[in-house]
């Protein structure tokens, strides 16, 4: 289905064609994963026949429809047998098995309530077949926390899913499928799409950020020079994947607020100018200068330091990698860690202020509570990135989202140079920014989105 919309250009009205889509359901999520699970790897035999699988997500789907005592119900289900899983391991770097002494039916009213002991972020059901195909539920398998750290940012590791089907409900509505740790399909808002489309792996919001890393580095190597003693070498980057874990954080902490917010960060040399009363956001909240504004930064160079110095105490020669500081347990890089986890959350407890918080690229915190005053006269649409470097788009009318958005899309239409990150209250997480000849958007799908409460 498509639509026409009016579009003016230098003077010139033109027509757009938006395509619309129809509202997809379990069965359509159970076709596409059927026809992209050798993608990921060698067809698993519990899945071979269609009608089991549809059934599956089916009544996952169901399940996530009802409410538990006035909540969502979540959980993960895992389709094997429990004797794939050891029953001596556990967390934090194994699986814990617990088998019941009876097997329960597999329906949707049976995950509702299993779901609260079973949590989503913690554990699986555990969900075999009998001899007459017929699913059932035998038991819990406890994960642990751990996975979720390449989701939300952080050190540590969890045991990776063995490759079996994989179904989990992060929300109302939303059900995700994988092989093992491996996304292959999702269902949400209606509609069904692949592997997430994880933001932080573009070009593009690297070389955002890429001119600051460059300034840490330099840093680095000033420090590095005035040391006594031998530094081991970096991992360039290092640096780069800090960031990231440190923009997860932020960005699963203002979602774990369930009050949605918008981030911006523009240019360090547009500071004075975003203060000014001309700024393009009228910050109601101001942060003075100087060295707690710019905590981030500070504490980022800290840890490049610290990191480099533990390395050449150790007689290290090669670079040191994200893995090496994901292993350590020195003091000194573990309350690093921590105070970047901190300053992750307060400029989250920020954002549930209504109005942007504004930050410049080095992470230099401006002030919050932004009213953002552009309007989006002369701009009717808005461009959709159907892949990270935003070359695929389709195009949408800018009236088809609310306020915050639109606030995101006038500002980035005005001010060019600035990245907004758009959080809604449901957790949804769209990054806009001006690129080639308009504004581009994108759904940042990072896999099991949802709101974690630890």
């Amino acid at each position: 289905m498509a639509i026409e919309l009016q579009r003016e250009t230098d003077g010139r009205r033109e027509k757009v064609i938006v395509e619309t889509s129809t509202c997809q359901y379990p069965n359509d999520l159970a076709r596409f994963v059927r026809d992209h699970w050798n993608d990921a790897a060698e067809r698993h035999t519990e899945i071979s026949l269609a009608a089991e699988l549809e059934h599956i997500v089916s009544i996952c789907y169901q399940a996530s429809l009802l409410r538990e005592e006035s909540r969502e119900v979540t959980f993960r289900v895992i389709v094997a047998e429990p004797e794939q899983f050891a029953p001596a391991d556990g967390p934090p770097n194994g699986l814990h098995r617990l088998s019941f002494s009876q097997r329960l039916p597999f329906t949707a009213h049976e995950l509702r309530r299993l779901s609260p002991a079973a949590r989503f972020h913690r554990s699986l059901i555990g969900v075999s077949f009998d001899l007459k195909r017929a699913a059932q539920i035998w038991g819990i398998i406890h994960t642990g926390p751990r996975w979720l750290t390449s989701l939300h940012g952080g050190r540590g590791t969890g045991s990776e899913l063995p490759p079996y089907l994989v179904i989990g409900v992060p929300g109302t509505g939303h059900v995700e499928v994988s092989r093992g740790s491996t996304t292959i399909g999702q269902l949400s808002d209606g509609r069904v799409f692949g592997p997430s489309m994880n933001v932080f792996e573009s070009q593009w919001l690297q070389s955002f950020f890429a001119p600051i890393r460059k300034e840490r580095w330099s840093l680095h190597l000033q420090a590095r020079q005035k040391s006594q003693v031998p530094w081991a070498r970096l991992n360039p980057e290092l640096a780069r994947i800090i960031d990231q874990n440190m923009m997860k954080r932020l960005i699963a902490a203002i979602r774990a607020f369930h009050h949605g917010g918008i981030l911006v960060f523009v240019p360090s040399e547009y500071a004075d100018q975003m203060l000014d009363s001309s700024s393009p956001i009228c910050l109601k909240y101001k942060f003075q200068e100087g060295e707690p504004r710019a905590r981030f930064r500070t504490l980022i160079v800290s840890m490049m330091n610290t990191l480099a110095e533990l390395g050449g105490k150790k007689g290290k020669v090669k670079d040191v990698s994200w893995e090496e500081y994901e292993r350590t347990h020195d003091r000194k890089v573990t309350e690093l860690d921590e105070a970047i986890f901190e300053i992750s959350h307060l400029i989250a407890a920020l954002s549930t202020v209504d109005g942007a918080v504004v930050m410049t690229k080095r992470f230099e915190l401006l002030g919050f509570g932004g009213d953002i005053r552009c309007d989006l006269s002369g701009m009717a649409t808005v461009a959709k990135a159907r892949d990270i470097e935003g070359q695929d788009v389709t195009v949408e009318s800018v009236l088809g989202v609310g306020t915050r958005h639109r606030s995101a899309y006038a500002l980035c239409n005005s001010l060019r140079e600035a990245l907004a990150i758009v959080i809604s209250q449901d957790g949804s997480v769209r990054f806009v920014r001006w690129k080639d000849d308009g504004v581009t958007y994108w759904d940042h799908q990072a896999t099991f989105t949802f709101s974690a409460r630890l």
